[in-house]
């Protein structure tokens, strides 16, 4: 009777039983197949077709594109197979209603960021795709689900080391083609070059390369079960020392406490990093559990000390992101990272029973603590998925509850992230919350919130592409007194020529926006200039210089400048509170070129004379961004990784 482990090498494309010419042959089409779906997609979204012109449209077929062929592709070993077809046909059940789900959350109000909605969506599935692979390898071999841990093991590095067959080989083979391609264009033929960079030529060819990676992959088992052994063999000489640090930090902790931990801001990334770095590492050591325990007493020793203390960094993670919650509340990005604690907590505290388990072979019990955290981590992402653990949701109706109670003020609360990086939950959210009445007694946030709900876009834009061309709409938005003054009315024609777009208005006159013209002679020339800033584009300032010369307005320069968040820039603006700053060195004039100095170091001096240069406003310093899961450092309610 053949052992467990004689089954596990069998799953991994023996030699024995090699893929027919047939499933070869099936493997590549598929590859093409989807790279000619991607392809025309990209098409259908340049062309803006009646339906892949839609953003929904687009992520439900993505979904389906992207996860159906991959899977087919790492787990058919026989096309009359009918368990292989149930799979695939569950598998694009659930990634269709899963995606339509996603194209729904990231639709649905104007101007919302999709990839705030589609990016977890896409790594989280493509995470639940993997883990679940193995479980529907072992149900099409043997019927049932619960099959025997060695061939989970031996499937899931399979399917891993499949991948980055793949990924290698597509890599070469577009290194060849670029060489072909450099060395013709040295003789003056261009040919090859403009066809490997056409757009269909590189999604074809991708999935061609793609294809016949994975082929390499899943045919060549003896060259892929050595790379599995040599990534092993390095990941278990790595565990003792990864153990040690682990136990040599928790030996630290009561001599420096836990505020050094938390001045870090990155805390909980970190000790996640650890916990994921020892659970790899101490697979790689167990693998499928048949071989005896690699170490001398001394080193397992340490190895088992080093899993026993997981559940403290564990914890401490969780104590980490439940600090940040408790300070700035909900966001979808502590969402994701409470799933992810959690299900390295089921790893942490379940390696450390192993480790404490005497009765039987070492580390026994990592196989139904990985079938558990497993299963557990892949129903999580399936829920935070679908509509029953909708991030976008929770995170809104947590940051809208916590100002409606107080524990958010007027000035801190983050409007911005709700209307664009919510999706449709957080905008009709903020929608429902402009009519709340702890809103509607606060004008200054009041109109806050009803500018941001105007605007069609997160990100105005500033740039002077679209100048040629001032519509009716855009006359009537830039008429005097459309934007507030500070100083003396602009000398004749300003306006005029900003509503004619002959002066870039930096997205001022669109619905939403919040502008203000600063008047002063910013070059000491004896004319007044503008400083017309955008003060409401997200933690910037957009600002440009207009100057008047010989009775004709120019656009004379852009100036932008950074804010914390705490909009003690745009109100220092509304005030008029612009500071003329002249260079400590001149620019230096040598054989009609001109060039700065720039000096960082510096320090500005006093004028002594006339300014006689446009010098744009000192910028704010520019804050670092904050970790989204760790604590403390109040700053902002909402901090999001842009």
């Amino acid at each position: 009777m053949r052992s467990e482990r004689a089954r596990a090498e069998e799953a991994m494309s023996p030699p024995e039983e090699p893929l027919s010419r047939q499933v070869q042959g099936f493997i590549v089409l598929l590859a093409l197949l989807q790279a000619l779906a991607l392809w025309v997609v990209w098409v259908g979204a340049d062309r803006e077709w009646p339906l892949l012109g839609a953003l929904g449209t687009r992520v439900c077929w993505y979904a389906l594109v992207l996860a159906v062929p991959t899977a087919m592709a790492l787990s058919v070993r026989r096309l009359d197979d009918a368990r292989f077809w149930q799979n695939t046909a569950l598998v694009a059940l659930v990634f269709l209603a899963l995606g339509a789900w996603a194209a729904r959350s990231a639709t649905g109000a104007p101007g919302l960021e999709a990839s705030a909605v589609l990016m977890p969506f896409s790594i989280s599935m493509a995470a639940a795709l993997f883990v679940a692979g193995p479980f529907l390898q072992c149900r099409q071999a043997h019927g049932r689900w619960c099959a025997p841990y060695p061939e989970l093991f031996a499937h899931a590095w399979q399917n891993l080391l499949t991948l980055l067959v793949a990924g290698v080989f597509t890599g070469i083979c577009w290194a060849v083609l670029g060489l072909w391609a450099g060395l013709f264009a040295l003789i003056g033929v261009e040919f090859f070059a403009d066809l490997f960079t056409g757009t269909a030529f590189a999604y074809l060819a991708t999935g061609l390369f793609a294809g016949l990676g994975v082929l390499v992959g899943r045919s060549q088992a003896r060259p892929v079960q050595m790379m599995r052994r040599l990534l092993i063999a390095i990941f278990t000489g790595l565990f003792p020392l990864l153990a040690a640090i682990a136990v040599l930090f928790v030996l630290t902790l009561p001599f420096t406490g836990l505020e050094p931990l938390w001045s870090t801001r990155s805390a909980a990334t970190v000790l996640m990093a650890l916990l994921v770095a020892m659970v790899v590492f101490a697979n790689a050591v167990y693998q499928d559990g048949d071989d005896p325990a690699p170490y001398p007493r001394p080193l397992r020793v340490l190895a088992a000390a080093g899993l026993v203390v997981l559940p403290v960094f564990a914890v401490l993670a969780l104590v980490a992101l439940g600090l940040r919650v408790g300070q700035y509340g909900w966001s979808v990005e502590r969402i994701w990272a409470g799933i992810a604690a959690a299900i390295l907590t089921v790893h942490a505290f379940g390696y450390a029973w192993a480790a404490l388990d005497r009765r039987a072979r070492w580390l026994a019990r990592i196989e139904s603590v990985n079938v558990t955290a497993a299963l557990a981590g892949l129903l999580l992402v399936l829920l935070a998925n679908s509509p029953a653990l909708d991030p976008q949701r929770i995170s809104a109706s947590s940051q809208a509850q916590r100002l409606l109670d107080g524990r958010t003020s007027a000035d801190d609360f983050d409007e911005v992230y709700l209307r664009y990086r919510s999706g449709r939950a957080g905008y009709k959210t903020l929608q429902e919350l402009s009519k709340a009445p702890q809103v509607t007694s606060n004008a200054e946030l009041a109109d806050r919130i009803e500018r941001s709900l105007l605007q069609t876009e997160r990100y105005q834009p500033w740039d002077s592409d679209d100048q040629t061309k001032a519509s009716a709409e855009d006359r009537a938005s830039l008429q005097p007194g459309a934007i507030p003054v500070i100083g003396p009315e602009p000398e004749a024609g300003w306006w005029e020529a900003l509503a004619a777009r002959d002066l870039d208005a930096v997205g001022c006159g669109r619905a939403g926006s919040d502008c203000i013209a600063i008047v002063r002679d910013l070059d000491a020339d004896g004319a007044l200039d503008v400083l017309l800033c955008h003060l409401d584009v997200d933690h910037t300032v957009h600002c440009r210089v207009h100057a008047r010369e010989n009775g004709v307005w120019y656009d004379i320069a852009p100036v932008v400048m950074f804010d914390d968040g705490t909009r003690k820039l745009s109100d220092a603006l509304r005030r008029g509170e612009v500071k003329l700053v002249p260079r400590r060195w001149p620019d230096l004039e040598v054989a009609g070129q001109r060039n700065a100095i720039e000096d960082p170091s510096s320090e500005p001096v006093e004028p002594a004379t006339a300014i006689n240069s446009v010098d744009r406003v000192d910028p704010a310093d520019k804050v670092d961004p904050v970790d989204p899961v760790d604590p403390p450092e109040p700053a902002h309610p909402v901090d999001p990784l842009d």
